[in-house]
């Protein structure tokens, strides 16, 4: 039996319940293009990826392997240093201007 034909039988038998919502059509390429984001999302180096579909430019695989926003955030925060350590911040609560100033904001005009 092919992928497709096969795949077809099991897509028409999950569109009986309605609890299976999808918007477009399911074909091996959908397989396909899962396997290497959840390749890559499990930190698969992309030439792996590569090979393990075929492809003889790491090119074609980089259209597969669209980031997805889960890995965007890890990325930033992988990346992300503090500017000032927590332990040197200043405290505005022990900075007597910027409290007479916040209490000139409270006080009502008479």
């Amino acid at each position: 039996m092919q992928v497709r034909s096969l795949s077809n039988k099991y897509v028409d038998k999950a569109k009986k319940d309605p609890a299976f919502r999808v918007d477009f059509p399911i074909t091996p390429h959908v397989f396909r293009h899962s396997k290497s984001m959840h390749m890559l999302q499990a930190g698969v180096n992309l030439i792996y990826i590569r090979d393990f579909l075929g492809h003889v430019d790491c090119s074609t695989t980089e259209i597969y392997a669209r980031a997805d926003t889960e890995m965007k955030r890890k990325a930033i925060e992988a990346a992300y240093n503090d500017v000032l350590p927590a332990s040197n911040e200043p405290s505005w609560q022990e900075d007597p201007d910027l409290m007479n100033f916040l209490n000139s904001l409270c006080q009502r005009d008479s």
